[in-house]
Protein backbone atom coordinates (compact mmCIF):
# COMPACT_ATOMS: atom_id res chain seq x y z
CA UNK A 1 0.00 0.00 0.00
CA UNK A 2 1.58 3.39 -1.00
CA UNK A 3 2.60 5.96 1.67
CA UNK A 4 -0.08 8.54 2.52
CA UNK A 5 1.20 12.10 2.16
CA UNK A 6 0.75 14.62 5.04
CA UNK A 7 -2.58 16.43 4.95
CA UNK A 8 -3.13 20.15 5.50
CA UNK A 9 -3.87 19.50 9.19
CA UNK A 10 -0.84 17.30 9.83
CA UNK A 11 2.87 18.05 9.63
CA UNK A 12 5.45 15.61 8.43
CA UNK A 13 7.73 14.37 11.22
CA UNK A 14 10.78 16.08 9.82
CA UNK A 15 9.10 19.48 9.18
CA UNK A 16 9.56 22.16 11.88
CA UNK A 17 6.46 23.73 13.45
CA UNK A 18 6.16 27.44 12.65
CA UNK A 19 6.02 29.87 15.58
CA UNK A 20 2.61 31.37 16.26
CA UNK A 21 4.01 34.87 16.95
CA UNK A 22 7.08 36.04 15.14
CA UNK A 23 9.78 37.43 17.39
CA UNK A 24 8.59 35.67 20.58
CA UNK A 25 9.25 32.01 19.73
CA UNK A 26 10.84 29.94 22.47
CA UNK A 27 10.82 26.52 20.64
CA UNK A 28 14.01 24.92 19.41
CA UNK A 29 14.87 24.70 15.74
CA UNK A 30 16.97 22.38 13.65
CA UNK A 31 19.91 24.73 14.17
CA UNK A 32 19.53 24.75 17.98
CA UNK A 33 17.48 26.52 20.68
CA UNK A 34 16.21 30.03 19.92
CA UNK A 35 17.59 32.85 22.08
CA UNK A 36 15.35 34.33 24.74
CA UNK A 37 13.61 37.52 23.63
CA UNK A 38 15.24 40.73 24.82
CA UNK A 39 12.94 42.90 26.97
CA UNK A 40 13.32 46.65 26.77
CA UNK A 41 13.41 48.37 30.15
CA UNK A 42 10.72 50.95 30.94
CA UNK A 43 12.55 54.25 31.29
CA UNK A 44 10.97 56.31 34.03
CA UNK A 45 10.64 60.08 34.08
CA UNK A 46 9.96 61.18 37.65
CA UNK A 47 7.10 63.65 37.94
CA UNK A 48 6.32 66.43 40.39
CA UNK A 49 4.07 65.73 43.37
CA UNK A 50 1.42 68.41 43.77
CA UNK A 51 -2.00 68.15 45.46
CA UNK A 52 -1.73 64.37 45.66
CA UNK A 53 -1.13 63.96 41.92
CA UNK A 54 1.93 63.49 39.72
CA UNK A 55 1.83 66.17 37.02
CA UNK A 56 4.57 66.93 34.57
CA UNK A 57 6.21 70.31 34.79
CA UNK A 58 4.05 73.11 33.41
CA UNK A 59 6.75 73.77 30.84
CA UNK A 60 7.11 70.10 29.94
CA UNK A 61 10.82 70.27 30.68
CA UNK A 62 12.91 67.58 32.36
CA UNK A 63 16.57 67.11 33.17
CA UNK A 64 18.89 64.15 33.44
CA UNK A 65 19.86 62.81 36.84
CA UNK A 66 23.25 61.11 37.02
CA UNK A 67 24.72 58.77 39.62
CA UNK A 68 27.77 59.61 41.70
CA UNK A 69 29.92 57.82 39.08
CA UNK A 70 28.45 59.87 36.24
CA UNK A 71 26.12 57.25 34.75
CA UNK A 72 22.61 58.28 33.77
CA UNK A 73 19.93 57.21 36.27
CA UNK A 74 16.68 58.79 35.13
CA UNK A 75 14.98 61.98 34.04
CA UNK A 76 13.26 64.25 36.54
CA UNK A 77 10.71 66.98 35.94
CA UNK A 78 12.16 70.48 35.78
CA UNK A 79 9.68 72.58 37.76
CA UNK A 80 8.90 76.16 36.78
CA UNK A 81 7.70 79.26 38.62
CA UNK A 82 4.11 78.34 37.85
CA UNK A 83 4.61 74.90 39.40
CA UNK A 84 5.75 76.59 42.61
CA UNK A 85 2.63 78.76 42.66
CA UNK A 86 0.37 75.76 42.09
CA UNK A 87 2.10 73.83 44.86
CA UNK A 88 1.63 76.74 47.29
CA UNK A 89 -2.05 76.96 46.35
CA UNK A 90 -2.47 73.23 47.03
CA UNK A 91 -0.63 73.51 50.35
CA UNK A 92 -2.77 76.44 51.48
CA UNK A 93 -5.98 74.62 50.59
CA UNK A 94 -4.97 71.51 52.53
CA UNK A 95 -3.39 73.15 55.57
CA UNK A 96 -6.57 74.06 57.43
CA UNK A 97 -7.97 70.54 57.43
CA UNK A 98 -4.63 69.01 58.37
CA UNK A 99 -4.22 71.43 61.30
CA UNK A 100 -7.78 70.69 62.45
CA UNK A 101 -7.06 66.95 62.68
CA UNK A 102 -6.30 65.68 66.14
CA UNK A 103 -2.66 65.40 67.10
CA UNK A 104 -3.16 61.67 67.57
CA UNK A 105 -4.46 61.33 64.00
CA UNK A 106 -1.51 63.22 62.57
CA UNK A 107 0.84 60.95 64.47
CA UNK A 108 -0.87 57.87 63.09
CA UNK A 109 -0.58 59.18 59.52
CA UNK A 110 3.15 59.77 59.94
CA UNK A 111 3.56 56.33 61.46
CA UNK A 112 1.84 54.87 58.40
CA UNK A 113 4.41 56.63 56.19
CA UNK A 114 7.17 54.98 58.24
CA UNK A 115 5.55 51.58 57.74
CA UNK A 116 5.45 52.01 53.98
CA UNK A 117 9.00 53.31 53.88
CA UNK A 118 10.09 50.20 55.77
CA UNK A 119 8.31 47.98 53.23
CA UNK A 120 10.28 49.60 50.39
CA UNK A 121 13.60 49.54 52.22
CA UNK A 122 15.60 47.86 49.46
CA UNK A 123 14.23 50.17 46.77
CA UNK A 124 15.20 53.26 48.75
CA UNK A 125 18.60 51.78 49.59
CA UNK A 126 19.28 51.33 45.89
CA UNK A 127 18.23 54.90 45.13
CA UNK A 128 20.38 56.33 47.93
CA UNK A 129 23.41 54.21 47.03
CA UNK A 130 23.26 55.22 43.37
CA UNK A 131 22.69 58.90 44.03
CA UNK A 132 25.14 59.40 46.86
CA UNK A 133 27.79 56.95 45.71
CA UNK A 134 27.94 55.16 49.06
CA UNK A 135 28.17 51.41 49.79
CA UNK A 136 24.88 49.56 49.85
CA UNK A 137 25.25 48.84 53.57
CA UNK A 138 25.58 52.58 54.29
CA UNK A 139 22.53 53.27 52.14
CA UNK A 140 20.52 50.67 54.08
CA UNK A 141 21.63 52.32 57.33
CA UNK A 142 20.42 55.70 56.00
CA UNK A 143 17.03 54.21 55.11
CA UNK A 144 16.73 52.60 58.55
CA UNK A 145 17.59 55.92 60.20
CA UNK A 146 14.95 57.64 58.03
CA UNK A 147 12.28 55.17 59.12
CA UNK A 148 13.26 55.61 62.76
CA UNK A 149 13.10 59.38 62.40
CA UNK A 150 9.58 59.24 60.97
CA UNK A 151 8.54 57.14 63.96
CA UNK A 152 10.29 59.52 66.38
CA UNK A 153 8.47 62.56 65.03
CA UNK A 154 5.16 60.67 64.83
CA UNK A 155 5.45 60.01 68.55
CA UNK A 156 5.74 63.73 69.26
CA UNK A 157 2.40 64.59 67.63
CA UNK A 158 0.34 64.49 70.83
CA UNK A 159 3.17 65.42 73.19
CA UNK A 160 4.51 68.68 71.78
CA UNK A 161 1.87 70.74 73.60
CA UNK A 162 3.26 69.44 76.89
CA UNK A 163 6.59 71.18 76.34
CA UNK A 164 5.48 74.12 74.16
CA UNK A 165 2.27 74.96 76.05
CA UNK A 166 1.68 76.19 79.57
CA UNK A 167 -0.88 77.23 82.14
CA UNK A 168 0.01 80.78 83.12
CA UNK A 169 -0.62 82.39 86.54
CA UNK A 170 -2.60 85.64 86.22
CA UNK A 171 -3.99 88.19 88.64
CA UNK A 172 -7.74 87.87 88.39
CA UNK A 173 -10.54 85.32 88.11
CA UNK A 174 -9.24 83.82 84.88
CA UNK A 175 -7.54 80.77 83.48
CA UNK A 176 -4.77 81.59 81.06
CA UNK A 177 -3.35 78.98 78.67
CA UNK A 178 -0.64 79.14 76.00
CA UNK A 179 -0.90 76.55 73.23
CA UNK A 180 1.24 75.82 70.15
CA UNK A 181 -0.42 76.21 66.75
CA UNK A 182 0.98 75.56 63.25
CA UNK A 183 2.46 78.48 61.35
CA UNK A 184 0.79 77.53 58.03
CA UNK A 185 2.50 76.85 54.71
CA UNK A 186 6.21 76.13 55.02
CA UNK A 187 8.65 76.21 52.11
CA UNK A 188 11.50 73.72 52.49
CA UNK A 189 14.80 73.58 50.61
CA UNK A 190 15.83 69.97 51.10
CA UNK A 191 19.46 69.22 52.01
CA UNK A 192 21.63 68.58 48.98
CA UNK A 193 23.98 65.94 50.36
CA UNK A 194 21.70 63.69 52.42
CA UNK A 195 19.01 62.91 49.87
CA UNK A 196 16.70 60.82 52.09
CA UNK A 197 17.64 61.16 55.77
CA UNK A 198 18.13 64.91 55.41
CA UNK A 199 14.80 65.25 53.60
CA UNK A 200 12.92 63.29 56.27
CA UNK A 201 14.63 65.33 58.99
CA UNK A 202 13.22 68.60 57.61
CA UNK A 203 9.83 67.41 56.31
CA UNK A 204 8.55 65.31 59.23
CA UNK A 205 8.74 68.07 61.89
CA UNK A 206 6.84 70.45 59.62
CA UNK A 207 4.03 67.97 59.00
CA UNK A 208 3.65 66.65 62.54
CA UNK A 209 2.93 70.13 63.90
CA UNK A 210 0.02 70.66 61.51
CA UNK A 211 1.75 72.66 58.80
CA UNK A 212 1.65 71.91 55.08
CA UNK A 213 4.83 71.90 53.02
CA UNK A 214 6.23 72.77 49.61
CA UNK A 215 9.56 70.98 49.23
CA UNK A 216 12.26 71.78 46.71
CA UNK A 217 14.19 68.51 46.41
CA UNK A 218 17.96 68.26 46.09
CA UNK A 219 18.82 69.31 42.54
CA UNK A 220 21.63 66.78 42.07
CA UNK A 221 19.97 63.92 44.00
CA UNK A 222 16.20 64.26 43.57
CA UNK A 223 15.25 60.61 43.12
CA UNK A 224 14.93 59.83 46.84
CA UNK A 225 12.47 62.71 47.21
CA UNK A 226 10.55 61.70 44.08
CA UNK A 227 10.32 58.12 45.35
CA UNK A 228 9.22 59.32 48.78
CA UNK A 229 6.41 61.19 47.02
CA UNK A 230 5.11 57.83 45.79
CA UNK A 231 4.99 56.66 49.41
CA UNK A 232 3.17 59.80 50.55
CA UNK A 233 0.64 59.46 47.73
CA UNK A 234 -0.35 55.97 48.83
CA UNK A 235 -0.33 56.68 52.56
CA UNK A 236 -3.11 58.37 54.53
CA UNK A 237 -1.61 61.85 54.12
CA UNK A 238 -4.28 64.17 52.68
CA UNK A 239 -3.54 65.53 49.18
CA UNK A 240 -1.76 68.87 49.23
CA UNK A 241 -0.32 68.57 52.73
CA UNK A 242 3.09 67.72 51.25
CA UNK A 243 4.14 68.83 47.76
CA UNK A 244 7.52 67.93 46.24
CA UNK A 245 9.16 69.78 43.34
CA UNK A 246 12.32 68.87 41.46
CA UNK A 247 14.42 71.25 39.41
CA UNK A 248 16.87 74.12 39.74
CA UNK A 249 17.12 75.07 43.40
CA UNK A 250 18.26 78.63 42.71
CA UNK A 251 15.29 79.29 40.44
CA UNK A 252 12.62 77.69 42.63
CA UNK A 253 13.94 78.96 45.97
CA UNK A 254 13.65 82.59 44.90
CA UNK A 255 9.99 82.14 43.93
CA UNK A 256 9.21 80.32 47.16
CA UNK A 257 10.92 82.93 49.33
CA UNK A 258 9.05 85.83 47.73
CA UNK A 259 5.63 84.15 47.59
CA UNK A 260 3.28 86.06 49.90
CA UNK A 261 1.15 83.01 50.74
CA UNK A 262 4.11 81.13 52.22
CA UNK A 263 4.37 81.64 55.99
CA UNK A 264 7.79 80.17 56.77
CA UNK A 265 10.97 79.06 55.05
CA UNK A 266 13.50 76.36 55.94
CA UNK A 267 16.89 77.06 54.33
CA UNK A 268 18.44 73.66 55.15
CA UNK A 269 19.42 73.08 51.51
CA UNK A 270 20.00 76.66 50.42
CA UNK A 271 22.96 77.03 48.05
CA UNK A 272 25.94 78.82 49.63
CA UNK A 273 25.79 82.55 49.06
CA UNK A 274 22.04 82.61 48.42
CA UNK A 275 20.81 82.63 52.01
CA UNK A 276 20.97 86.39 52.51
CA UNK A 277 18.98 87.07 49.33
CA UNK A 278 16.34 84.51 50.35
CA UNK A 279 16.02 86.02 53.82
CA UNK A 280 15.54 89.47 52.33
CA UNK A 281 12.83 88.16 50.00
CA UNK A 282 11.16 86.34 52.89
CA UNK A 283 11.03 89.54 54.94
CA UNK A 284 8.48 91.00 52.53
CA UNK A 285 5.63 89.26 54.34
CA UNK A 286 7.54 88.59 57.58
CA UNK A 287 8.09 84.87 57.04
CA UNK A 288 9.64 82.77 59.76
CA UNK A 289 13.06 81.71 58.51
CA UNK A 290 15.07 78.76 59.82
CA UNK A 291 18.67 79.15 58.74
CA UNK A 292 20.90 76.34 57.57
CA UNK A 293 22.78 74.69 60.43
CA UNK A 294 26.19 73.61 59.16
CA UNK A 295 26.83 71.63 62.34
CA UNK A 296 24.23 69.04 61.35
CA UNK A 297 26.66 67.43 58.89
CA UNK A 298 25.08 64.32 57.40
CA UNK A 299 21.97 64.54 59.59
CA UNK A 300 22.91 61.46 61.59
CA UNK A 301 22.75 63.22 64.96
CA UNK A 302 19.80 62.45 67.21
CA UNK A 303 16.95 64.90 66.53
CA UNK A 304 15.54 67.37 69.04
CA UNK A 305 12.21 69.26 69.22
CA UNK A 306 13.97 72.35 67.80
CA UNK A 307 12.68 71.92 64.26
CA UNK A 308 9.12 71.35 65.40
CA UNK A 309 9.17 74.44 67.61
CA UNK A 310 10.59 76.54 64.76
CA UNK A 311 7.30 76.35 62.85
CA UNK A 312 4.65 76.82 65.53
CA UNK A 313 3.02 79.96 66.89
CA UNK A 314 1.84 80.43 70.45
CA UNK A 315 -1.83 81.12 71.04
CA UNK A 316 -2.85 82.46 74.43
CA UNK A 317 -6.40 81.87 75.66
CA UNK A 318 -8.14 83.63 78.57
CA UNK A 319 -11.12 81.98 80.18
CA UNK A 320 -13.16 83.24 83.14
CA UNK A 321 -13.23 81.03 86.21
CA UNK A 322 -16.58 79.42 86.90
CA UNK A 323 -17.96 79.67 83.35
Amino acid sequence: MPDTPATSTEQADDEPTPARHAGTARHGTAAGPSPEPVRLAVRKTYKLYVAGSFPRSESGRSYGVVAADGTHLANAALASRKDVREAVTAARKAQGGWAAATAYSRGQVLYRVAEMLEDRREQFAGVVAAGEGCPHADAQAAVDASVDRWVWYAGWADKLAQIAGSSNPVAGPYFNFSLPEPTGVVGILAPAASSLLGLVSVLAPVLVTGNSAVVVASEERPLAAATLAEVLATSDLPPGVANILTGRTVELAAVLASHRDVDALDLAGAPPGLEVDLEQAAADNVKRVLRRDASLGEWTEDPTPRRMLAFVETKTVWHPVGI
